[in-house]
């Protein structure tokens, strides 16, 4: 049996410069401002699935149950996006969130670590934690659409009908039959 030559240093040094390398028909700026939109993204999808897993935790009161469960297929929900968005990063080229300690530095969800938080406080804060996050999503569409990333864009779209969607069902859970729901 015959070995195979040894790859040369010049072979070497190239996979170890761009080991990651993903080809695609995106330009560099396009694969570099679709990759940033998308890793922020994940930041804040990440911070906002643990919150809203921690307010499920944490749960209490006479509505327990519901609110528990609606915020069990909620935390679903945004557990099911980061992966598709982690993905679409790699395949457009670009690298992604490699730690908790990455997440913190692109989210901008605000954490919540109170010992005690109001169930009604709970509905509210995630209320506008996702509306937030529809306006960033919006944002990031805007990027794709510039740098002509129809693929991302389209996945964007149906990300927000479903942020709008959990904002929605907090904003009816949490009305007292005031037409404000505040």
């Amino acid at each position: 049996m015959k070995k195979k030559p040894a790859a040369d240093k010049a072979t070497l040094l190239r996979r170890q410069r761009a080991p990651l390398t993903t080809p695609t028909d995106l330009d560099a700026r396009a694969t570099r401002d679709v990759s940033g939109a998308m890793n922020a993204i994940l930041a804040d999808v990440f911070a906002l699935y643990l919150k809203t897993k921690n307010f499920h935790w944490h749960m209490s009161g006479p509505n327990f149950r519901d609110y528990h469960l609606m915020l069990d297929e909620q935390g679903d929900q945004l557990f099911a996006m980061t992966d598709p968005i982690a993905e679409r990063v790699r395949k457009i080229g670009g690298t992604t969130l490699r730690s908790i300690g990455h997440v913190a530095r692109l989210q901008r969800v605000a954490n919540n670590d109170a010992e005690y938080v109001e169930p009604e406080d709970m509905l509210a804060e995630l209320r506008e934690d996702n509306q937030a996050l529809a306006a960033r999503l919006r944002e990031a569409h805007e990027v794709c659409d510039e740098r002509h990333d129809v693929a991302t864009a389209s996945l964007i779209e149906n990300w927000i009908d479903e942020t709008e969607r959990r904002t929605w069902f907090l904003f009816e859970t949490a009305r007292r039959g005031d037409s404000t729901g505040h």
